[in-house]
Protein backbone atom coordinates (compact mmCIF):
# COMPACT_ATOMS: atom_id res chain seq x y z
CA UNK A 1 0.00 0.00 0.00
CA UNK A 2 1.20 3.54 -0.85
CA UNK A 3 1.43 6.20 1.80
CA UNK A 4 -1.38 8.38 -0.66
CA UNK A 5 -3.47 5.24 -0.05
CA UNK A 6 -3.12 4.87 3.50
CA UNK A 7 -3.93 8.28 4.04
CA UNK A 8 -7.11 8.40 2.20
CA UNK A 9 -8.12 4.94 4.14
CA UNK A 10 -7.87 6.91 7.33
CA UNK A 11 -9.04 10.83 6.26
CA UNK A 12 -12.57 9.88 7.60
CA UNK A 13 -10.92 9.33 11.26
CA UNK A 14 -7.40 10.69 11.31
CA UNK A 15 -8.64 13.74 13.82
CA UNK A 16 -9.29 11.20 16.62
CA UNK A 17 -5.85 9.23 15.65
CA UNK A 18 -3.77 12.42 15.28
CA UNK A 19 -4.91 13.52 18.90
CA UNK A 20 -3.41 10.17 20.23
CA UNK A 21 0.40 10.77 18.23
CA UNK A 22 1.22 14.18 19.44
CA UNK A 23 -0.28 17.13 20.73
CA UNK A 24 -1.20 20.54 20.04
CA UNK A 25 2.14 22.26 21.43
CA UNK A 26 3.19 20.95 18.41
CA UNK A 27 1.63 23.72 16.08
CA UNK A 28 1.68 26.41 18.75
CA UNK A 29 5.50 26.17 18.61
CA UNK A 30 5.49 26.23 14.80
CA UNK A 31 3.13 28.86 14.10
CA UNK A 32 4.90 30.99 17.26
CA UNK A 33 8.44 30.35 15.00
CA UNK A 34 6.93 32.14 11.67
CA UNK A 35 6.12 35.26 12.81
CA UNK A 36 2.29 35.19 10.92
CA UNK A 37 0.13 37.63 11.03
CA UNK A 38 -3.46 38.48 10.20
CA UNK A 39 -4.14 38.27 6.55
CA UNK A 40 -0.14 36.37 5.70
CA UNK A 41 -0.96 33.72 2.84
CA UNK A 42 0.63 30.41 4.40
CA UNK A 43 1.35 27.47 3.19
CA UNK A 44 0.32 23.87 4.86
CA UNK A 45 2.11 21.20 3.01
CA UNK A 46 1.05 17.76 3.65
CA UNK A 47 -2.01 19.18 5.59
CA UNK A 48 -3.83 16.08 6.38
CA UNK A 49 -7.13 17.13 7.96
CA UNK A 50 -6.24 20.47 8.55
CA UNK A 51 -3.99 20.52 12.34
CA UNK A 52 -1.86 23.32 11.06
CA UNK A 53 -4.23 24.55 9.34
CA UNK A 54 -6.75 24.84 11.85
CA UNK A 55 -3.95 26.89 13.70
CA UNK A 56 -3.15 29.85 10.98
CA UNK A 57 -7.15 30.81 10.62
CA UNK A 58 -6.80 31.01 14.42
CA UNK A 59 -3.60 33.39 13.85
CA UNK A 60 -5.85 35.32 10.82
CA UNK A 61 -3.94 34.02 7.92
CA UNK A 62 -5.39 32.67 4.64
CA UNK A 63 -4.46 29.08 3.64
CA UNK A 64 -3.27 26.89 0.84
CA UNK A 65 -3.65 23.83 2.00
CA UNK A 66 -1.88 20.84 0.13
CA UNK A 67 -1.52 16.95 0.45
CA UNK A 68 -1.35 14.45 -2.55
CA UNK A 69 -4.59 12.58 -0.76
CA UNK A 70 -7.93 13.85 -1.98
CA UNK A 71 -9.73 12.22 1.14
CA UNK A 72 -7.89 14.27 3.62
CA UNK A 73 -8.06 17.24 1.61
CA UNK A 74 -12.20 16.71 1.32
CA UNK A 75 -12.46 16.38 5.20
CA UNK A 76 -10.14 19.30 5.35
CA UNK A 77 -12.75 21.58 3.18
CA UNK A 78 -15.95 20.24 5.45
CA UNK A 79 -14.09 20.87 8.87
CA UNK A 80 -13.15 25.07 7.16
CA UNK A 81 -15.54 25.41 4.72
CA UNK A 82 -16.41 29.14 5.67
CA UNK A 83 -12.77 29.89 6.58
CA UNK A 84 -10.31 31.22 4.21
CA UNK A 85 -8.67 28.40 2.85
CA UNK A 86 -7.94 26.94 -0.38
CA UNK A 87 -7.29 22.83 -0.89
CA UNK A 88 -4.97 21.87 -3.95
CA UNK A 89 -4.32 18.10 -3.95
CA UNK A 90 -0.28 17.76 -5.02
CA UNK A 91 2.94 16.00 -4.33
CA UNK A 92 6.69 17.16 -2.67
CA UNK A 93 8.32 16.83 -5.54
CA UNK A 94 6.05 19.12 -7.93
CA UNK A 95 4.23 21.73 -5.11
CA UNK A 96 1.22 23.05 -7.04
CA UNK A 97 2.08 26.52 -5.88
CA UNK A 98 3.41 29.29 -7.74
CA UNK A 99 7.24 30.84 -6.89
CA UNK A 100 7.25 32.97 -3.79
CA UNK A 101 3.54 32.73 -3.77
CA UNK A 102 3.46 32.07 -0.01
CA UNK A 103 4.57 33.88 3.42
CA UNK A 104 4.98 30.99 5.20
CA UNK A 105 5.43 27.60 4.40
CA UNK A 106 4.77 24.64 6.75
CA UNK A 107 4.96 21.14 7.13
CA UNK A 108 4.24 19.07 10.25
CA UNK A 109 4.67 15.37 10.31
CA UNK A 110 5.56 15.26 6.70
CA UNK A 111 8.81 15.07 5.37
CA UNK A 112 9.24 11.55 7.24
CA UNK A 113 6.21 10.52 4.77
CA UNK A 114 8.24 11.78 1.45
CA UNK A 115 11.10 9.83 -0.87
CA UNK A 116 13.56 12.68 -1.19
CA UNK A 117 13.37 14.95 1.86
CA UNK A 118 16.02 17.35 0.80
CA UNK A 119 13.83 17.76 -2.87
CA UNK A 120 10.88 18.39 -0.51
CA UNK A 121 12.35 21.22 1.32
CA UNK A 122 13.83 22.83 -1.63
CA UNK A 123 10.34 22.37 -3.60
CA UNK A 124 9.11 24.12 0.07
CA UNK A 125 11.69 27.20 -0.22
CA UNK A 126 10.87 28.12 -3.52
CA UNK A 127 7.04 29.01 -3.01
CA UNK A 128 8.16 31.02 -0.21
CA UNK A 129 8.18 35.27 -0.44
CA UNK A 130 11.91 36.88 0.43
CA UNK A 131 11.39 37.43 4.05
CA UNK A 132 9.06 34.51 4.43
CA UNK A 133 9.79 31.41 6.78
CA UNK A 134 9.58 27.96 6.24
CA UNK A 135 8.47 25.73 9.69
CA UNK A 136 8.85 21.99 10.24
CA UNK A 137 7.70 19.54 12.50
CA UNK A 138 9.03 16.28 12.33
CA UNK A 139 10.40 13.12 14.13
CA UNK A 140 14.16 13.37 15.31
CA UNK A 141 15.63 9.47 14.35
CA UNK A 142 14.22 6.34 16.04
CA UNK A 143 14.58 2.06 15.94
CA UNK A 144 10.62 1.67 15.77
CA UNK A 145 10.13 -0.41 12.58
CA UNK A 146 7.00 -1.01 12.77
CA UNK A 147 6.12 2.76 11.84
CA UNK A 148 7.33 2.06 8.66
CA UNK A 149 5.04 -0.99 8.35
CA UNK A 150 2.14 0.06 9.74
CA UNK A 151 1.92 4.12 9.14
CA UNK A 152 3.77 3.92 5.85
CA UNK A 153 6.08 6.11 6.97
CA UNK A 154 9.84 6.45 4.37
CA UNK A 155 11.92 6.92 7.04
CA UNK A 156 12.55 6.62 10.40
CA UNK A 157 12.64 10.56 11.69
CA UNK A 158 15.75 12.42 10.72
CA UNK A 159 19.10 13.34 12.45
CA UNK A 160 19.03 17.06 13.11
CA UNK A 161 22.37 17.75 11.55
CA UNK A 162 20.76 16.61 7.86
CA UNK A 163 17.96 18.98 8.31
CA UNK A 164 19.60 21.69 8.90
CA UNK A 165 21.95 20.61 5.83
CA UNK A 166 19.05 20.55 3.85
CA UNK A 167 17.86 23.96 4.68
CA UNK A 168 20.98 25.56 4.43
CA UNK A 169 21.29 23.79 0.68
CA UNK A 170 18.06 24.95 0.12
CA UNK A 171 19.43 28.68 0.58
CA UNK A 172 17.70 29.51 3.96
CA UNK A 173 19.08 31.43 6.41
CA UNK A 174 18.52 32.05 10.13
CA UNK A 175 18.52 28.52 10.13
CA UNK A 176 17.11 26.10 13.34
CA UNK A 177 16.67 23.00 14.16
CA UNK A 178 16.33 21.66 18.04
CA UNK A 179 13.77 19.60 20.13
CA UNK A 180 9.94 21.03 20.69
CA UNK A 181 10.09 19.59 24.09
CA UNK A 182 7.18 17.23 23.16
CA UNK A 183 7.44 13.04 22.06
CA UNK A 184 5.33 11.68 19.23
CA UNK A 185 3.45 8.02 20.77
CA UNK A 186 2.58 5.21 18.25
CA UNK A 187 1.54 1.83 19.53
CA UNK A 188 1.47 -1.12 17.08
CA UNK A 189 -1.11 -2.64 15.71
CA UNK A 190 -0.81 -5.75 17.90
CA UNK A 191 0.19 -3.54 20.84
CA UNK A 192 3.56 -5.23 21.69
CA UNK A 193 5.05 -2.35 20.99
CA UNK A 194 5.00 1.49 21.60
CA UNK A 195 7.17 4.49 20.19
CA UNK A 196 7.86 7.11 21.89
CA UNK A 197 10.02 9.73 19.77
CA UNK A 198 10.78 13.08 20.37
CA UNK A 199 9.84 15.46 17.33
CA UNK A 200 11.79 18.63 16.10
CA UNK A 201 10.86 21.99 14.65
CA UNK A 202 13.43 23.38 11.92
CA UNK A 203 13.26 26.32 10.82
CA UNK A 204 14.57 29.39 8.06
CA UNK A 205 13.96 32.48 6.47
CA UNK A 206 13.88 33.06 2.83
CA UNK A 207 16.75 35.67 2.13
Amino acid sequence: MSSKQYFDDVAGKWDSMREQFFPDAVREVAIAGANVAPGDLAADVGAGSGFITEALIGAGARVIAVDQSAEMLAVLRRKFACAAVETRQGTAEALPLASAEVKQAFANMYLHHVEDPASAIREMARVIQPGGRLVITDLDEHTFDFLKEEHHDRWMGFQREAVQGWLEAAGLREVSVKGIGSDCYANSECGAQRAEVSILIASGTKP
